[in-house]
């Protein structure tokens, strides 16, 4: 059964995939060198052929020059040819009645060809033929002299040629051989750092250390490999540092809360226990805890959503998209509303289309809603207004508390940071933190400054975008039809 005819390159290419860098770089090396060595066979082995056959030709002219004279001096018929030196040159005299003549005990040479029967009638003075039909083949010159020809001939030996390529195939192979050591050492040499590159990976995956910066070797591309590797270490160390503290200050945060939820829990249990829990607790005592259990379960809740969403970090599935921003900050507002009857938020809005990712960019400008109903009194609202300034967005939430102090004003994006103004209030000091990260994600800025009321005035500055070909058309013609 045939086996299909693409299978064996397939196989041949998982095979030369499954092997080392080091054993590709010498099987590469070792080929490398073999087909150098092969051409340079080649083009020597022409190149001697040709010389041979040069000279080899030139001696049979010389020869048969010499035996001509000798011939036209003494005829062809009555000329003396000499004796056979048993190997080598070979002679022979072609008669005007097509008759040869040889020396004595002189091999017999191949039948004179038609071209060289018209050499010996005058046709051409000379002829440079080559017979190779026997196993020895014979280069014969054929040279006019007198009313015939004389013909001087050698065998054509091909043992220079073969003595050569048996050398050459010997040093082709200790090339080889040598190559292949060469291509070993060079990749050895040259991998070294990769290998040490390779230890330290593991290293580091086996300990979990990532303080050791792996050293700075080589050059080039090396070099380069090992900086982005340190680069990317340090950023895990970065990111695990992160994750420390975060989990320290989720803990430290979730402490307070969780210890009062607990002692109100307990406290009613015990009583409910005793059965004194409507003798112990009055009314209003019970209502006000109630009210504070309510409170603490809510601060969990705020503050676990909160957890959640630093903990994803720029990490999110929501798709950007083409937005108004004013929709955004509307229900923005109208969620601040429902969450916080009590407060009053004053809307100063025009419509800003930028790109953005909608539900981030709400959680933003609701945390910041939130953060100024802390600090505004009852009787004053909390002043929004979103405005296009160039190509920027520029939304402002002003409130008329007492302000963000001088000192708090660098620290007050920072997660879990809450100044000593702000401890009594409720609150998990990662408002803000957010806030940055979303203002960041979207390649805005953020910035904190006195309101004219003299609370804190936050303004949040974002790239706006065209808005779409369908608005504009309609903004057209609603100005044509005002017109």
């Amino acid at each position: 059964m045939s086996r299909p005819a693409g299978r064996e390159p397939r196989r041949l290419t998982r095979w030369w995939r499954r092997r080392s860098l080091r054993t590709r770089l010498t099987v590469i090396a070792a080929t490398a060198i073999a087909v150098s060595v092969f051409v340079a066979f080649q083009v020597a082995s022409e190149l001697m052929d040709w010389e041979l056959r040069d000279t080899a030709e030139d001696q049979l002219r010389a020869d048969s020059r010499v035996l001509a004279a000798d011939a036209e001096h003494a005829g062809v018929a009555q000329v003396q040819l000499p004796p056979y030196p048993g190997s080598g040159r070979l002679v022979r005299v072609i008669l005007p009645d097509g008759s040869t003549r040889t020396p004595v005990g002189q091999p017999a040479l191949p039948p004179v060809s038609g071209h060289a029967w018209r050499v010996a009638q005058g046709a051409s003075a000379a002829l440079m033929e080559s017979n190779d039909s026997d196993d020895d083949g014979y280069r014969i010159y054929t040279l006019r002299a007198g009313d015939g020809a004389v013909q001087v001939a050698r065998v054509a030996d091909d043992s220079p040629i073969n003595r050569f390529g048996f050398g050459m195939l010997l040093i082709g192979l200790l090339c080889v051989v040598g190559g292949a050591l060469v291509g070993r050492t060079v990749a050895r040499a040259g991998l070294a750092p990769i290998d040490r590159l390779t230890a330290a990976a593991v290293r580091v995956a086996h300990t979990r250390v990532l303080d050791a910066d792996i050293p700075d070797e080589g050059g080039g591309e090396i070099r380069r490999l090992i900086q982005s590797i340190n680069d990317m270490l340090a950023a895990l160390r970065d990111s695990r540092q992160a994750q420390r503290l975060l989990a320290e200050d989720a803990a430290h945060e979730l402490k307070t809360p969780l210890t009062s939820l607990r002692l109100n829990v307990e406290l009613l249990i015990r009583l409910d226990r005793r059965g004194t829990l409507d003798s112990a607790l009055s009314a209003e005592s019970r209502t006000r805890l109630l009210n504070d259990l309510g409170a603490q379960v809510a601060e969990l809740s705020t503050l676990a959503a909160e957890l959640t969403e630093v903990a994803r970090g720029d990490v999110s599935d929501e798709s950007t998209e083409l937005l108004d921003l004013a929709d955004v900050v509307v229900a923005a507002a109208t969620r601040a509303r429902s969450r916080v009857p009590d407060i009053e938020v004053a809307l100063d809005v025009t419509s800003v289309w930028m790109s953005g990712r909608p539900a981030a960019l709400q959680r933003a400008v609701l945390n910041l809603i939130d953060n100024a109903g802390k600090w505004s009194p009852a009787d004053q609202p909390i002043q929004v207004r979103l405005r296009a300034e160039g190509a920027s967005a520029v939304l402002e939430v002003d409130d008329a508390g007492p302000g963000i102090d001088a000192v708090d004003v660098p620290r007050v994006f920072d997660r879990f940071y809450r100044a000593d103004s702000a401890r009594a209030l409720p609150g998990s000091g990662l408002g803000l933190s957010i806030v940055q990260r979303v203002v960041d994600a979207h390649a805005g800025r953020v910035t904190v400054a006195r309101s004219a009321r003299g609370g804190a005035l936050l303004r949040i500055i974002l790239p706006a975008a065209a808005p779409p070909a369908r608005i504009t058309r309609l903004t057209e013609g609603l100005d044509t039809v005002a017109r």
